[in-house]
């Protein structure tokens, strides 16, 4: 009688379940989730603080700053939810656009719009500080911003001049060109122009010795004006720039040049 042998029948490998693909949420997804995202985090306590610091609280719901941070690190970049963000008008989307926006793809347009709607001195500040001082455009709009005749935009030019000094993006010829716009808008007694002038004026003047020297003498000159707002820009940075830890590290080469 023939044995037979029983042989295991070939099966063919199953092909692995191909999961479907996320689907994408739309831009109003998204900026609703973001929007939602800061209603969870505002407090009344933080929206009546905003005054001590003379920031409207018309058009903020009070959420803090390290709340807003970390809304933004949860999205990353988002450039046109960034700009849906803008258009809400809210201050704290506003914040929250400078952080989500990528800065390649800030445009010389989208920055004069922005900068046209500056509505408070914290979102000028912001702004400058952490976008727009990573654009190429910003020594463009230092110098253009700095004739500007509103107060706030006129802020905006040296607070982006101060963060691109602080944040090492300014060549010598820059910092020295920086503080001529500085000089000439010395006599400006508007208090967010000359306090913004002032933080320009400290910020290029800890950039190298050589560069500091010239910071020095131009707020010794402003310091010695009969005119009171340029005397107290040259007093408060001089107060500042002669610190012995600030003279103590230009000296030993602590700062790049």
């Amino acid at each position: 009688m023939r044995q037979t042998v029983d042989t295991p029948t070939r099966t063919r490998p199953r092909k692995a379940a191909v999961a479907a693909p996320a689907p994408t949420a739309t831009l109003e997804q998204r900026l609703n989730e973001a929007m939602q995202q800061l209603r969870k985090r505002a407090t009344k306590a933080t929206l009546d603080g905003m005054a001590r610091y003379a920031i409207p609280s018309d058009h903020a719901i009070g959420v803090a700053m390290k709340d807003i941070q970390s809304v933004a690190k949860s999205i990353g970049h988002d450039h046109e939810l960034a700009l849906a963000l803008w258009g809400t008008g809210v201050y704290e989307a506003r914040t929250l656009a400078a952080y989500v926006e990528d800065p390649a793809r800030v445009t010389a347009a989208q920055m004069d719009r922005w900068c046209r709607d500056f509505d408070n001195w914290a979102i000028v500040d912001t702004v400058c500080f952490v976008l727009f001082d990573r654009s190429p455009h910003a020594w463009g709009k230092v110098v253009q911003w700095s004739g500007r005749r509103d107060e706030l935009g006129k802020r905006a030019a040296f607070a982006l001049l101060a963060s691109l000094a602080l944040h090492g993006r300014l060549e010598d010829a820059n910092c020295v060109e920086g503080l001529e716009l500085i000089e000439r808008a010395a006599s400006d007694e508007r208090n967010f122009v000359i306090k913004g002038a002032s933080w320009a004026l400290r910020s290029i003047g800890r950039r190298n010795a050589a560069v500091h020297a010239k910071a020095i003498a131009l707020a010794t000159r402003l310091a010695a004006s009969d005119v009171a707002c340029e005397r107290w820009l040259g007093k408060d940075a001089l107060r500042d720039l002669r610190k012995p830890a600030v003279v103590q590290k230009l000296t030993q080469g602590g700062r790049k040049k």
